[in-house]
């Protein structure tokens, strides 16, 4: 259908609803999808729609677990057409990209000229866009913070139609609201994002095994210091003593000098990931061999598999690339389908260091208890940052992957509710990325009320009509529960 015409609205062409998902499947719209591929045809977009009262969600990447890029009451523009590198600089390190550039695009334009980016999630496949509206982490957050610390300046397009050049010493309020802001400000456009110099085509890893939380957060405090990454893997079926039990990874960066293959294993070629298990199966069939364990007795064998492997490798050091190291999730394509055919969803929570113990005692107990145990549990270090809607704290977060099915899904949003309470208590934030069940409520009570206010009025001020909504957004801040 076509949009009706008039003098001051853009003729728009909307396209035919589609599925949008939420990465862990758990969730959907149907929704007429935008894929502009220019700066224009986004303004355009904007134009219309705050000519015609539609609402917009922006996606990137979609690598978001939640509902934060799906769109019930109207329409998604994908940035990921939108994605050239425009320039890098070899001298000072930045790079300069347009906002639907996936983390992907950085470091394979850095890494053969010796530079990563400074902050990478999980998976390489998220936007620029969506990493600053979500302000990502990774497993290096406790030494370099979040990746709004490495921008420079950014060109933004405001749900009104402005653009604004914004940077730590222009336009600042702008700036570090809409790192953080998850896209209901408006739409960045370029960004410039300073890229970190590396020596060597791997890592040295160090794996530890920890018995028990003590452990775990014992040797995080220990060597954090002295690492550039740590990242802990946590069984979340251990109980009594063992409670905690896992296996960390320390990752050290190679000095100048110490690597006798750099620059020659930086070549693309040999930091790819590699697509054949032992050389042999195809990772594309890994999901399917492991759907067999996709219930709770078969995660405890693997969990307990896992524990008994790293007692085996404990503190045998290894060298790894950083692809290799840094996405995981890559590593076996469409993992998330062993969940099929039902869904996941990631609850994450950051708590400050002096009760970070206690509240993942409580949250992996009250699991156990409800007989809803996570499968996948991710244990990582954080320290504060300056972003206006920020998860950060000084302390630690866990991650952790539940598998959502038919007969589960109401007891699951009910243990969520009340692991909030544990974590509320506590002190403790959330991650609109993993979001899947917050509450208007909750969002309510941990962040500060000055931050709350002034992102209202930061959303008043440059979307003055609302168009910016997504179903994140309605859930958890304009749906009183």
């Amino acid at each position: 259908m076509v949009a009706k015409k008039t003098k001051s609205i853009p003729e728009i062409k909307v396209p035919k609803k589609e599925k949008v998902e939420a990465w862990g499947m758990s969730s959907f719209s149907l929704s007429p999808v935008f894929r502009p591929e220019t700066e224009e045809e986004i303004k355009e977009l904007f134009v219309w729609a705050n000519q015609t009262g539609t609402k917009v969600a922006l996606r990137g990447g979609g690598c978001s677990y939640g509902d934060a890029s799906t769109n019930t009451d109207g329409v998604v523009l994908d940035l990921t057409h939108f994605n050239k590198v425009l320039d890098f600089n070899l001298k000072t390190g930045v790079m300069t990209v347009q906002s639907g550039a996936r983390i992907k695009d950085l470091w394979e334009t850095g890494i053969e000229n010796g530079f990563w980016p400074p902050v990478v999630s999980g998976t390489m496949m998220p936007t620029l866009g969506g990493a600053l509206s979500m302000n990502i982490h990774g497993k290096n957050n406790f030494k370099v913070g979040t990746i709004g610390e490495h921008i420079k300046e950014f060109t933004f397009l405001t749900a009104k139609g402005d653009i604004l050049v914004c940077s730590p010493k222009k336009n600042t309020d702008l700036f570090y609201s809409a790192i953080s802001g998850f896209g209901m400000l408006g739409c960045f456009l370029t960004v410039q994002i300073k890229m970190k110099p590396i020596y060597a085509g791997k890592m040295k890893i160090d794996p530890v095994y920890v018995r028990n939380f003590d452990e775990l957060f014992a040797y995080f405090e220990e060597h954090y210091k002295t690492s550039d990454y740590l990242v802990g893997w946590i069984d979340a079926f251990a109980s009594g003593k063992s409670m905690g039990r896992g296996q960390i990874h320390k990752a050290t960066n190679l000095k100048e000098g110490e690597d006798p293959d750099f620059p020659g294993n930086c070549l693309l070629e040999r930091q790819h990931l590699p697509s054949r298990l032992f050389y042999l199966i195809p990772k594309k069939w890994m999901w399917i061999l492991m759907r067999p364990f996709s219930f709770n007795l078969g995660m405890r064998l693997i969990n307990l598999a896992k524990c008994i492997a790293s007692i085996l490798v404990n503190n045998k050091a290894y060298y790894q690339g950083h692809a290799e190291y840094a996405f995981l999730l890559d590593y076996v394509p469409n993992w998330k389908f062993v969940y099929k055919p039902g869904a996941m969803i990631q609850y994450q929570v950051f708590i400050p260091k002096e009760n970070a113990k206690q509240a993942f005692r409580e949250i992996f107990t009250i699991c156990q208890e409800r007989g809803i145990v996570n499968y996948l549990s991710v244990f990582k270090k954080h320290k504060p940052d300056p972003f206006l809607l920020t998860h950060a704290v000084d302390g630690f977060s866990m991650a952790m992957d539940f598998p959502v099915t038919k007969g589960n899904r109401e007891k699951l949003w009910a243990l969520c509710k009340e692991m909030d309470e544990i974590v509320l208590k506590h002190k403790g934030r959330f991650y609109f990325a993993k979001d899947s069940t917050l509450r208007k409520r909750v969002i309510e009570s941990y962040f500060p009320k000055d931050n709350l206010k002034r992102f209202y009025s930061l959303k008043k001020k440059y979307d003055p009509k609302g168009i910016l909504q997504t179903d994140l957004y309605k859930r958890v801040f304009l749906t009183e529960n």
